[in-house]
């Protein structure tokens, strides 16, 4: 009988050690089965700018809530908002211990123009070891990896931390609608750290990790002269052309040294320390290879800051869009009588989109010359971000990129966007990690958009390495 009574405590030692088997073992051995996966995530067409494709993003939802179940996480649910849903589950062990928030987004921009795509935007395609797919690095294939690492550490039973995901369809459009649900839910998004996937690293041997984001001030202008289009033969060289002036104006909102023009608009600007320059001056950069690539013969910024400082760590102001009058096939001999652009202005710490769009409309109204009348008006914004190198998610995502890539990432600074981090933080009071395992030569939002297959599958290896360190470091 004790004969017994050991051989089956032997073969469940062994069974147990077969079922936790090493997480990298586990991820070898189902890879095929999660890029298959990520690949109907992808061909799902969830473009929330276009209300075409509502009945596409609401199925993506449904599709996202069953792959959350499929892993394991409980109360998964399908939440709806003004606008498109948000999808929710979790898995709480303890309520005494770590949890960890999980933001991603599942809308995806739109893949026009389509001509220019090499191979079908929602046809996933594989080249070089690249994923080809509108959506393949942002975020489809950046939120997938935590299912799948979070799938990962429950089936080799290496989870010790609580999870919980928050999966919206609305970031490509300004997340309108995340600030109320995440107030009105406040209890149920608590947590230590909110991990956030929609980032880039410098390259595959380079890992980094953005510490800051720049905010945004977007605005749309409107200039407006005579009551109709007018004849420009009989009426030009008398009467103000709309066009004319709006070009001026914009030149004017740059001075000679590239440094923009709007009053007040750098007072709060927090500048960098010799600390961050020194870092950002780790990031390998080639100006030549740069201007290669973008096929451009010079580079162009504020005077007195190097390019990848311009690029993530200044302020800017740029027109997106400018039109008027006759843009058709042909000749039109028209003096318009209105002339628009889209304006946007990315922003550092410190600064505020409110202040700065107010800065910006009292000033362009105030050049406005005679003869012309000025609109703007304010469309969408969000604050900037800014994680410190000594905090604990910034230590732990560190230290989890140094197990997997072998080598302590570089602290960098990210040009674009993400507003909800700063909305989380404000709403939610907790820090927010940006670990990302994209490249900026992905294609984000263009066409022929990709996403490596080694970087999908290192961020799968690399997430259970974050929650181990963030466990450990905040019960240390």
């Amino acid at each position: 009988m004790n004969n017994l009574m050991g051989i089956n405590r032997a073969l469940k030692g062994l069974l147990y050690f077969r079922f936790l088997m090493n997480p990298n073992e586990y991820i070898d051995q189902n890879k095929d089965r999660f890029l298959s996966e990520l690949f109907d995530l992808l061909r799902i067409p969830s473009i929330s700018a276009d209300s075409a494709y509502d009945e596409h993003t609401a199925r993506c939802a449904t599709h996202v809530a069953e792959r959350l179940k499929e892993v394991g996480l409980d109360k998964v649910s399908i939440e709806q908002t003004k606008g498109h849903p948000i999808v929710y589950g979790e898995k709480i062990i303890d309520p005494n211990l770590t949890t960890i928030l999980v933001y991603g987004h599942y809308d995806v921009q739109p893949s026009s123009p389509d001509e220019l795509w090499d191979t079908p935007p929602f046809e996933p395609t594989v080249k070089d070891g690249k994923i080809y797919a509108r959506g393949a690095a942002d975020d489809k294939g950046q939120f997938y990896m935590h299912v799948k690492a979070f799938e990962t550490m429950v089936k080799t039973g290496t989870l010790t931390c609580n999870v919980k995901f928050m999966i919206e369809g609305e970031e490509e459009v300004g997340s309108s609608n995340l600030g109320p649900y995440c107030i009105a839910n406040k209890e149920k998004l608590k947590s230590d750290v909110i991990l956030i996937s929609d980032t880039s690293m410098v390259a595959n041997d380079v890992p980094s990790i953005d510490v800051g984001l720049r905010g945004l001030s977007y605005v749309e202008v409107e200039v407006t002269g005579p009551n109709r289009d007018l004849h420009s033969g009989v009426y030009g060289g008398a009467v103000a052309n709309p066009c004319n002036i709006l070009c001026e104006m914009i030149a004017g909102l740059h001075d000679e040294d590239k440094r923009i023009t709007v009053d007040g608009f750098y007072d709060n600007v927090l500048d960098l320390s010799d600390e961050d320059r020194a870092a950002l001056d780790k990031i390998p950069f080639s100006e030549e290879a740069y201007k290669e690539d973008l096929a451009i013969n010079g580079v162009v910024g504020e005077k007195g800051y190097s390019t990848i400082e311009r690029a993530g760590s200044r302020p800017t102001l740029d027109v997106n869009g400018i039109w008027g009058g006759y843009t058709g096939e042909g000749s039109k001999t028209v003096l318009p009588s209105k002339a628009y652009a889209k304006i946007s202005m990315r922003l550092v710490p410190n600064q505020s989109s409110q202040e700065i769009t107010e800065k910006f409309t009292k000033h362009f109204n105030a050049i406005a010359p005679a003869g012309v009348t000025v609109k703007v008006t304010p469309h969408h914004g969000g604050e900037p971000a800014l994680t410190p190198t000594d905090s604990i998610p910034f230590k732990a995502a560190s230290a989890a990129m140094k197990d997997t890539f072998g080598k302590e990432p570089i602290p960098t600074r990210g040009g674009g966007s993400i507003p909800i981090v700063a909305l989380f933080e404000k709403e939610l009071e907790t820090k927010v990690v940006l670990m990302g395992f994209g490249l900026d030569s992905d294609g984000l939002h263009s066409p022929n958009e990709h996403y490596g297959i080694f970087n999908y599958l290192k961020g799968i290896e690399t997430i259970p390495r974050f929650f181990h360190h963030f466990d450990a470091l905040k019960k240390a």
